[in-house]
């Protein structure tokens, strides 16, 4: 079958209308470009739609069975290409992202709040995650894209740098360190040290900067939630290393962070794409913000 859909334009017009003169205005065609249309959708159909002579043009009894049909696919049509137009204008759309919960605390909430102002009918759903979750969730377009870190080679995933995650210690309200500015990676080992469970970004970042020292780090404490981390650093029970952008951090105004030197802990921060695959309008655009954005 080889039926068109200004065809299937061209019967309902007619047919709302029984008039053939009608129709032809209406949608900007010749009669006799019409008539052809019509009878080329009665050859794909193998049936006659309508019957015409002089005075009038009625609809067969199989043209009145088809007529709501066809109209119910013209109007799914219609709407399909209004919610596409929609979508590209950024009128209409979903932008779903996994990100770190320390960015998504901190970094994408004013992002978010930008965006929604230049696009209010734009929907953002965030989900906070972690590590390989959130490479998971790119690799089964759960989400548009994510934003992560320590990133292995996938040929699965593109990676975008976006900015560097510097760490800083927090130190106890009472402890000799409070008053500093600066503490050396080296010195943190002699210190109970509070750090995020292994598998974290964060982790791993830490490990490898004191494997590189040549030590051996052993955590007095590893948790999973960085509220906890500051929770024990303010009980006294040892110093944190977290990343600047922690929301923990930046609330915590009554305990001490520190830069760390000599290294300095930068975790980097990735937008994270599945490989070959086009955003949605919508995507797009908060995309195309955050790699414009500045830290």
């Amino acid at each position: 079958m080889n039926m068109h859909l200004r065809q299937v334009r061209s019967f309902v017009v007619v047919a709302r209308f029984s008039s053939f003169t009608r129709a032809a205005d209406l949608l900007n065609l010749t009669q006799p470009a019409l008539t052809v249309q019509i009878r080329q959708l009665e050859q794909s159909l193998g049936v006659k739609l309508f019957d015409r002579n002089t005075r009038a043009v009625e609809l067969t009894r199989i043209g009145r069975e088809m007529l709501p049909v066809l109209e119910r696919l013209l109007g799914e049509f219609d709407a399909v290409v209004a919610n596409a137009r929609e979508m590209a204008n950024l009128r209409y759309g979903t932008v779903r992202i996994a990100a770190l919960p320390s960015v998504a605390a901190t970094v994408l909430p004013p992002l978010i709040a930008r965006f929604k102002e230049r696009h209010p009918q734009i929907r953002v759903v965030l989900r906070d995650s972690v590590g390989e979750r959130i490479n998971a969730a790119v690799r089964d377009e759960a989400v548009d894209f994510g934003i992560g870190s320590d990133i292995e080679p996938d040929a699965e995933l593109e990676t975008v740098p976006l900015f560097e995650d510097v760490m800083r210690a927090v130190v106890p309200a009472a402890h000799p360190l409070a008053d500093a500015v600066e503490i050396r990676l080296d010195r943190l080992i002699e210190e109970p040290l509070i750090l995020m469970d292994k598998g974290s970004s964060v982790r791993s970042l830490i490990d490898r900067a004191f494997a590189d020292g040549g030590h051996l780090v052993v955590p007095a404490y590893e948790v999973t939630y960085m509220s906890t981390a500051v929770g024990l650093v303010r009980a006294g029970l040892g110093i944190a290393i977290l990343p600047s952008t922690a929301i923990e951090l930046r609330m915590e105004a009554e305990l001490p962070s520190l830069a760390i030197g000599n290294p300095v802990l930068r975790r980097p921060i990735t937008l994270v794409l599945k490989a070959g695959r086009s955003l949605p309008p919508a995507a797009e655009a908060l995309r195309d913000m955050l790699t414009s954005w500045e830290a």
